[in-house]
């Protein structure tokens, strides 16, 4: 293994080139009786000056992997919501959300154009797995706290409140799939266009 590796590595490869040179050297006459002596002595010095391997790159999961791995992380969370037990509104907030987000990482061409934008893949990957979890988590935690202190502000607003901030970004992200897929199918009209001419 360790052998085959070095007969590949730019080292070999450049000290070969230069023990070719001093083979058409030898063959030409001028390296004279000392021929081995140039021939492994140029080797050397091209070993020498080879530049050194590059690392391979580290072996990341693409964008439409991340989707395969968000999708899973998705259901776990549609599990996790059926166990917990909102308020009404929330409830409908939540639901609303969860729509969009199954939309959003539905196989297909929205998750093929998702998966061209990883800032958009970070973003739904932030609401599936921190935010929503989040939010609903707090809301559980707080409610029983609520319940001994008489007239602070009910959880249920924060609750309703965070679920709409996590659907206006849901639909933003939304929207900017669409209008890159609008800007699109125009520059494609364009270029008929303008082929046709």
């Amino acid at each position: 293994m360790a052998i085959s590796k070095y007969l590949e590595s730019r080292k070999n490869i450049a000290g070969s080139a230069c023990g070719l040179l001093g083979l058409v050297l030898t063959f030409t006459g001028v390296a004279g009786p000392y021929w081995p002596v140039v021939v492994a002595g140029l080797y050397g010095a091209g070993a020498l000056i080879a530049p050194p391997e590059r690392p391979p790159l580290p072996d990341f999961p693409t964008p439409s992997a991340q989707l395969d791995e968000l999708r899973e992380d998705f259901g776990k969370l549609g599990d996790y919501l059926l166990e917990v037990d909102l308020p009404r509104a929330a409830k409908h907030q939540e639901t609303d959300l969860m729509l969009v987000l199954a939309a959003l990482l539905e196989p297909g061409w929205v998750a093929e154009a998702l998966a061209q934008d990883p800032e958009a893949v970070h973003t739904l990957s932030r609401v599936v797995r921190q935010d929503l979890p989040e939010a609903v988590d707090s809301f559980v935690r707080t409610r029983w706290w609520t319940r001994m202190t008489p007239g602070a502000e009910p959880p249920e607003r924060h609750l309703e409140r965070q679920l709409a901030l996590l659907q206006e970004e849901a639909e933003r992200l939304a929207a900017a799939l669409r209008e890159t897929e609008a800007r699109r199918q125009e520059s494609h009209t364009r270029y008929l266009e303008d082929r046709s001419k």
